[in-house]
């Protein structure tokens, strides 16, 4: 399968005028307008972005057919392993009717016409299910500033979300062009025609064309408006398992990670950044490593200090040997203990309320002593993807190009202008494969520091690589947070009043100040709340805040951000409510969700998997638990058993409601991945501070799980005509309180920190 790995620059900056005008079409879903009326110039301009050889012709944007009938579609979100470069394809290939063997794909160029006007609206302080006029208007404005910003990045779980009614679209519209191609070809009205995997039919004379013969004369027609779409009824390959098309480059070694790189006469740096939180570069001499073996620079770069060499291991072995000085940050005697001490003092202060349905704070002050209360708390965590931090960049004359492994390409391409001082028609950012995401590659420090180094010695690349214990020191980890629950029941032991007062950073807020000068951690910021919030659970009074409270330490997202702590808290705030009522967790949930039927089909898809009623084998125990996030609902049961001390997960059952599924082979891999992660996280995961300092730094004291302690998984998908929901995170948050409401059946041990390899698991029996 061909492939081409390079993105070329975007197009020069417009006018302000035009760019608001683009802007709100793209938003408001104007892929029509966003390639055909506003001209070949405007954003979106086929020939510009997929630049078709002599015998191919693009019809828009996304795709582009051969004349041997070989259809290439235009990706614009990053693959980093969760099957998007398959799934975006069979959206469109299901419209346009094309044979799926002969697609193949290309990564979309920086460019407005591919932006995700998902993301931004999800991070408004609205519940995924408010259909109130203001959260709606709010939505529409976030959609419309998405456009107007052009973000064209991948996370939140919005791949699919994002790209399903632009790909449907542009599929459609290019199906009908085809059409009209074909009927004034034939001399016969365009609705007698059809298509058929790649070809248009005329079923009265029984005449077929390929799509390759036609594709030329269809690139000139002109539609008045979007075709209709097809039924979900008539799909036939949106819903079947296909094989992803990035596996045969990663199976023979083709596929190129950003860390592949190579240009000629290319150059190599190795970064160091200050070891305590906040401290900054005070002092260094090049001279000390100007003449070891392969040295060419020693420059400052953005957060540290970086040696270029002509290759990785002598730039490491000159940093090694650089004698640095640093200036202390404001905080350097942070810890963890400190930190969370922080936290549970302001729980006395008032939060955002992001709910406050019913009465729920005079309900909990009038019942005195009836109030069950529990604080709970999550650790800071790394990302840790397997590919560390890497950029390559050169700058020759006035033009800077860039090849990274990101998840915003267009992020990236500001970034890197503003590093290097240039417009960003001079920049061309090149995306390539991601050895993992997690979050971390959308952040921008691994591009600045690549463009710094490129800028030091113009005329040659330059790849920058961290240390693994760069990238674990180093991260924008997952938040420190805790969690305080007050409860009363009635007399069933069902839940009257809830109120959750969470504490910890903005997540949202730190990005932003990264991304842009101006930004601000001062605002709302839904990623806090996510998970706490919005339960599908009957309970009548419910109120959830955030105490924002700013730590010295860089804060990013992390694979289900907020969901990832706030599932363990609600879902094992549940299972103590349903064994304080002597109630079984699933019938105890399964009373509180009467009202929600599509939740509770999911919950009693997961225990009839289980065989929940006829309990686990001797000696283990079972614990479940229920989670929405990214429009897609998962239920967990694990299994578990005490190996000696420590805590064993034999086998995890995963029901998901992810709405109309694409690739049903992704979504139960990203379920299976996304345990996987959870689960280690779990188990082992923790970045603690002492003294300023991080104290893991490298996977022997930042554990993962091993193939001897992986569980056995088992998933179903659950038919749905919903809109599709997301895939890459949601397996991840149920995990954690399925494995913690298990062992307190085990052990009657309640879990209400993690990770569990810091609590002693000696005592059995509830």
């Amino acid at each position: 399968m061909a492939r081409n790995r390079k993105n070329a620059e975007g197009k020069p900056k417009s006018r302000a005028r035009r760019r608001f005008l683009i802007g709100s079409t793209v938003a408001a879903g104007g892929l029509f307008v966003g390639w055909q009326l506003l001209g070949g110039s405007a954003p979106g301009d086929p020939a510009t972005l997929l630049e078709p050889g002599a015998d191919e012709a693009a019809l828009n944007a996304w795709v582009k057919i051969a004349r041997d009938g070989t259809v290439t579609i235009a990706v614009p979100r990053s693959e980093m392993g969760q099957g998007i470069h398959t799934a975006l394809p069979m959206i469109l290939a299901e419209e346009l009717d094309a044979d799926f063997d002969r697609v193949e794909i290309i990564d979309a160029k920086v460019d407005r016409i591919y932006v995700n006007d998902v993301m931004l609206p999800e991070g408004f302080p609205f519940g995924p299910h408010d259909e109130s006029f203001i959260a709606r208007q709010a939505r529409a404005t976030g959609r419309w500033l998405s456009g107007v910003i052009a973000v064209q990045a991948t996370g939140g779980s919005t791949s699919v979300r994002a790209g399903w009614q632009p790909m449907r679209e542009a599929g459609a519209m290019a199906r009908e062009m085809l059409k009209q191609a074909a009927a004034t070809r034939l001399g016969t009205p365009v609705a007698s025609l059809k298509t058929e995997r790649g070809e248009v039919v005329d079923p009265a004379s029984g005449k077929r064309i390929g799509y390759g013969e036609l594709a030329a004369e269809a690139a000139a027609v002109k539609l008045d408006a979007v075709p209709p779409l097809r039924d979900p009824s008539q799909f036939r390959i949106i819903g079947q398992p296909k094989q992803r098309l990035d596996i045969p480059a990663k199976v023979d070694g083709t596929a190129t990670f950003g860390i592949d790189v190579r240009l000629p006469d290319m150059l190599f740096a190795a970064v160091k950044h200050p070891p305590v939180v906040g401290a900054s570069v005070k002092r260094f001499d090049p001279a000390q490593v100007q003449r070891m073996p392969g040295v060419v620079k020693t420059v400052a770069v953005p957060g540290g200090i970086a040696v270029i060499a002509d290759s990785t291991w002598r730039a490491k072995q000159a940093l090694a040997a650089l004698d640095i000085e640093y200036e202390p940050g404001e905080t350097p005697d942070f810890s963890t203990d400190g930190l969370f001490a922080s936290y549970e003092a302001a729980l006395s202060e008032d939060g955002f309320g992001y709910q406050d349905d019913g009465e729920a704070v005079e309900i909990l002050e009038a019942a005195g002593s009836n109030v069950l209360e529990m604080t709970y708390r999550t650790p800071f965590l790394a990302h840790a993807p397997m590919e560390p931090m890497n950029c390559t960049a050169r700058i020759v004359d006035d033009r800077l190009e860039v090849w990274a492994p990101t998840q915003a390409p267009s992020v990236s391409r500001w970034i890197a202008a503003g590093q290097a001082d240039m417009d960003e028609d001079k920049v061309t950012v090149n995306v390539t494969y991601l050895g993992g995401g997690f979050g971390r590659r959308g952040e921008p420090d691994f591009i600045r520091q690549a463009v710094a180094c490129a800028m030091a010695v113009r005329g040659r690349g330059v790849q920058v690589v961290w240390s693994r214990e760069e990238d674990i020191r180093q991260d924008t980890y997952r938040p420190a947070t805790l969690a305080h629950f007050r409860v009363t029941t009635d007399s069933e032991g069902y839940p009257t009043a809830w109120a959750n007062k969470l504490v910890g950073p903005s997540t949202s807020g730190q990005a932003t100040m990264r991304y842009i000068p101006f930004g601000s951690d001062s605002g709302p910021d839904r990623t806090t709340v996510d998970g706490a919030a919005w339960l599908p659970y009957a309970i009548p009074n419910m109120r959830v805040e955030h105490i924002l409270s700013r730590v010295p330490v860089r804060v990013g997202f992390w694979r289900s951000v907020g969901h990832s702590q706030n599932a363990f808290y609600s879902e094992a705030v549940i299972d103590e409510l349903a064994h304080a009522a002597g109630k079984d967790p699933y019938a105890y949930r399964m009373h509180l969700l009467a009202d929600s039927p599509r939740y509770a089909r999911v919950l009693e898809t997961v225990a009839r998997m289980a065989d929940w009623d006829a309990g686990a084998p001797a000696g283990r125990a079972r614990g479940i638990a229920l989670h929405e996030s990214f429009g897609s609902i998962v239920a967990q049961v694990a299994e578990v058993s005490l190996d000696g001390s420590e805590p064993r997960v034999h086998r995890v059952w995963c029901a998901v409601d992810a709405g109309i599924v694409i690739n049903p082979d992704t979504i139960v891999a990203q379920m299976q991945g996304g345990i996987v992660f959870g689960l280690t996280a779990a188990l082992y995961g923790e970045i603690t501070f002492a003294d300023g300092e991080p104290q893991q730094s490298n996977f022997p004291d930042y554990e993962m799980i091993r193939l001897s302690t992986m569980p056995t998984i088992e998933t179903e998908i659950i038919a749905s005509t919903e809109a599709p929901g997301g895939a890459g995170e949601p397996g991840t948050p149920p995990i954690a309180p399925a494995v913690t409401n298990a062992l307190f059946a085990l052990t009657g041990q309640r879990v209400r920190d993690l990770p569990l390899s810091r609590h002693d698991w000696t005592t059995t029996g509830s």
